[in-house]
């Protein structure tokens, strides 16, 4: 579909409007009555994959690579130059996360020996220009052009980005493009109904700590910004509302929400009740009709509407095996820098939301809601330098925090799961020496190019090619960015 098209008729919003809040109160329905399936420490994830060439530019090949695949965990994304993997859910139990981690690797290796490029996990590729991010860049997917079309229309002038980190970026795009650079991984987690609260709640407290020990994206167009610069890209180059919704109080569709919940139907609603539809595709189900019938109803207009609501901790009904059931989706993380992080990431942020979702004083009655969002903003500025606030603590370091207080949570967590001991401690080892040693892959990325440019007279860009190109070379290594060499 053509650029600027309208794509949906008046009616079709008015049908559509209709039919998400007619799923709203069939979801309610299925809450009161206790349909949901639950299973402990069910888990999923998502990786999301930068695909580059021999010269470390973005190579936009997604269509090829996956035809050359042929493996249907693999899918496109947003841009020509990602793509995402897949992983069949699976338990954590004992061995699970080595499970999730053998399986990975077995994905990536086949993906890496026929793609006839290379694939990079990373949150955010430093050497993307503005004119790899334009809409001829899009992945050949209609629901991406329609959601480009849409989102467009509503903004009604060009998306803006002004990111100010040690460096400033400002830069404008008439598509949501831009958005392709923030490649992450997200971590799910299958919940009882009764208590998603207190994982979401719990999920939303520990953000902040997240994203700072998990930072891996300093640079965009060649400027080192924030330690996860990916946060404010995503925030702004998605952003619907011109200025003047903005200064009504709209809210933004990359949200962090603005209050602690008592039920996972809170954030259903607020999101039928303050977002308006980007895609108003209808579905024929009847929802009621289904479930009078003993069926469980697939809440098609619901389920697509949350999808572009963007919350860094999603809530998500989906259906396995004909029975309903929830989860949280954490999005917080970048992608990388290696599988070994990636599962040490998972386990921490497992162990410790299990934890605190079992404590009888949670710490969101105890954490103010403004102060969880701004301990995530603060992890997205500073990464593993930044500080936090904390109950009982005050201001403190976020290493300190991880290593003193969330890291005992962790290990606590884990063992409620069941998960082996020594996968636990050889996982959450890594969490630990990150913060010993404060180095995880924005310190990594940005160390290195500091010393090419100071030390060896490069430029910025032959900096971070180089980088690039290095840090890809010792991902084949597997071995946790904090004991990678700097230089």
């Amino acid at each position: 579909m053509p650029g600027g098209q309208v794509g949906f008729a008046p009616e079709d919003r008015v049908q559509y409007r209709h039919k998400v809040r007619h799923c709203l109160d069939a979801f309610a329905q299925m809450l009161d009555q206790g349909a949901f399936a639950s299973r402990d420490g069910m888990t999923g994830l998502e990786i999301e994959i930068n695909l580059i060439d021999a010269d470390a530019r973005p190579a936009m090949r997604n269509a090829e690579v996956l035809a050359r695949l042929d493996d249907p965990s693999f899918q496109t994304e947003l841009g020509q130059f990602n793509l995402e993997l897949n992983v069949p859910p699976r338990p954590i139990t004992g061995r699970g996360l080595a499970d999730y981690e053998h399986a990975l690797r077995d994905s990536l290796d086949r993906a890496a020996a026929k793609a006839d490029c290379r694939l990079v996990t990373i949150g955010m590729l430093p050497t993307l220009t503005p004119g790899d991010l334009v809409l001829e860049s899009l992945s050949a997917n209609e629901r991406y052009r329609l959601l480009n079309d849409e989102m467009a229309g509503a903004r009604g002038e060009q998306f803006r980005v002004d990111i100010h980190g040690v460096e400033r970026l400002q830069s404008a795009s008439d598509s949501i493009t831009p958005e392709a650079a923030c490649t992450s991984v997200q971590f799910h987690l299958q919940v009882p109904p009764d208590r998603f609260h207190r994982f979401w709640n719990a999920s939303q407290a520990i953000a902040g700590p997240q994203v700072a020990i998990g930072a891996n994206s300093p640079f965009l167009y060649g400027r080192r910004l924030w330690a996860e610069t990916r946060i404010a890209l995503f925030e702004q180059a998605t952003d619907t509302r011109p200025d003047e919704l903005k200064a009504q109080g709209v809210r933004p569709r990359v949200w962090f929400g603005e209050r602690w919940i008592t039920s996972v139907f809170d954030l259903f609603e607020e999101n039928v009740t303050f977002f308006p539809p980007l895609l108003p595709i209808l579905d024929r189900e009847d929802p009621f009709e289904v479930l009078r019938a003993g069926g469980v109803p697939h809440l098609g207009e619901l389920r697509l509407h949350n999808g572009t609501v963007y919350r860094w901790n999603r809530p998500v009904y989906d259906v396995t095996e004909d029975r309903p059931h929830l989860r949280v989706e954490n999005r917080v993380l970048p992608s990388g820098p290696t599988l070994t992080d990636l599962l040490a990431n998972a386990a921490f942020y497992y162990g410790v939301v299990r934890q605190l979702a079992e404590e009888e004083r949670p710490i969101w009655s105890r954490l103010p809601f403004a102060a969880a969002r701004a301990n995530f903003h603060a992890g997205a500025r500073g990464g593993i330098e930044a500080t936090m606030t904390w109950p009982g603590r005050g201001e403190i370091a976020v290493t300190d925090l991880v290593r003193s207080v969330l890291l005992p949570k962790a290990y606590a967590g884990l063992d409620l799961y069941g998960v082996d001991p020594s996968l636990r401690d050889r996982l959450l080892a890594v969490i630990d020496e990150r913060c010993r040693l404060a180095r995880n892959g924005a310190t990594w990325q940005t160390d290195f190019v500091r010393h090419a440019e100071h030390h060896r007279g490069l430029t910025r860009p032959a900096a971070l090619r180089e980088m690039l190109l290095r840090y890809w070379s010792l991902q084949q290594t597997d071995e946790p960015v904090h004991t990678w060499p700097s230089a």
